[in-house]
């Protein structure tokens, strides 16, 4: 889809986005690079990342593709370093990374409950604790991005996933009081269904299943929420601070569309 702000508009920002081979995450990166800024990304996959990587400096930025497990607070330290080493600053940092497994809250198990928010809350917080303390705090400014969920309730399938992007939406107005004073920005974007790699591994009828819940009757594309990032990113977004920005297609609005399960049903 064609850009929507100029090519100076991200001019000499640095950007690290997390799961930044693929799907959102990519076409954030390439928004961001096609906007002006140098461009960091990780993942745990070394291939997309290294394809991403090319179109990025096809783009015309410069940029670093960081095989990187952030869950592991070790690798974080090292993505940290790699990436100031060769930016000496990280302006935009999109904790994009995220996951989750489909599971009635009744099955779902103290060890996948706390991988799940090893990987969406824990992950995203030491990583940017460390971006703030290195980078954005000494150089007074900064941008923290978090992926959230819509609709923003329960979800059912999905309770820890939920808990855990819920967590990051509060988040995100903690730090924008706190670290404010230094210039630091913090946007939650509640992303409802967008059709990248990861939807289209729960099956066509889950996929269609969620284009059914939209208002707008389809599924997002990676390249809206990528052109939202570039925006937030540049000067036209710089008064927006401590909220989420939906970006469903109206679901929020509408809810799950579903019917509650009946009372005396197994879930």
């Amino acid at each position: 889809m064609p850009g929507v702000l100029s090519r100076e508009a991200n001019a000499g920002k640095v950007a690290l986005i997390t799961g930044g081979g693929t799907g959102i995450g990519r076409a954030s990166a390439l928004a961001l690079a096609e906007t002006g800024s140098a461009v960091a990304i990780c993942g745990r996959r070394p291939e997309p990342l290294e394809a991403a990587r090319a179109e990025i400096e096809a783009a015309g930025a410069e940029s670093l593709a960081v095989p990187c497990d952030i869950r592991e607070p070790d690798q974080v330290a090292s993505l940290v370093d790699v990436v100031l080493e060769r930016f000496q600053a990280v302006d935009v940092l999109f904790n994009n990374a995220a996951g989750q497994f489909q599971a009635p809250a009744q099955e779902i198990s103290p060890k996948g409950w706390r991988a799940v928010h090893r990987l969406t809350l824990d992950a995203a917080w030491e990583l940017t604790h460390a971006v703030a303390t290195r980078s954005m705090i000494p150089r007074g400014s900064g941008l923290v991005l978090f992926n959230g969920f819509s609709p923003r309730r329960g979800i059912p399938g999905f309770a820890h996933g939920a808990a855990a992007r819920a967590a990051l939406e509060n988040l995100t107005a903690g730090l924008a009081m706190e670290w404010g004073r230094h210039g630091i920005r913090s946007v939650c974007l509640a992303l409802g269904t967008i059709e990248t790699e990861a939807l289209e591994g729960y099956g066509p009828e889950a996929m269609e299943a969620s284009r059914r819940q939209v208002p707008l009757g389809r599924l997002g594309r990676p390249e809206e929420v990528g052109q939202l990032v570039a925006f937030l990113a540049s000067d036209g977004g710089a008064y927006i601070t401590g909220t989420t920005v939906v970006v469903d297609g109206g679901v929020d609005a509408w809810g799950q569309a579903e019917p509650p399960p009946r009372p005396g049903t197994r879930g």
